[in-house]
């Protein structure tokens, strides 16, 4: 059986590829959706990767996971340091939830070295580009099903 994973992905993650390529690489979003869905084919995940600017709707996703028992790899962007309704969303899991970042947000400016996630979520990986999300995918392959 196949395991569904949530990707979710929070304000500007679209830009990938466009938006500031020293720190986020060069990527596209659209290069971040196929190397998850490629490696999570590869784990033995249904892997769906969604983003959004929006801050209910990625609470809304996250209900959504915490409803289906849904692991979650968790990018939520500049919600990260001050998001209490995403935090409260991510701490209804019933699911592992990974906290990523493409960036390693102690090397950044000093409001980034907050995540109001982080204290919720099943660990937290960053500065690793791209290679984050790969982390996050491999840690959730060796969680039991249940």
């Amino acid at each position: 059986m196949t395991r569904r994973v949530l990707v979710l992905n929070g304000p500007n993650l679209g830009r990938l590829g466009s938006r500031e390529p020293e720190v986020y690489g060069s990527t596209s979003y659209a290069g971040l959706v196929e190397a998850c869905t490629t490696l999570g084919e590869e784990l033995g995940f249904e892997v769906e990767v969604r983003e959004t600017n929006d801050e209910g709707t990625l609470i809304g996703w996250l209900h959504e996971a915490a409803d289906g028992r849904i692991p979650v790899v968790l990018n939520p962007g500049a919600f990260t340091h001050y998001s209490y309704g995403m935090r409260d969303a991510a701490a209804q899991r019933t699911a592992p939830l990974i906290e990523v970042h493409i960036s390693n947000p102690y090397t950044r400016e000093e409001f980034r070295h907050t995540s109001v996630v982080a204290a919720v979520a099943s660990g937290t990986v960053a500065g690793f580009g791209i290679g984050s999300y790969r982390l996050a995918l491999r840690a959730l392959a060796e969680e039991p099903a249940g």
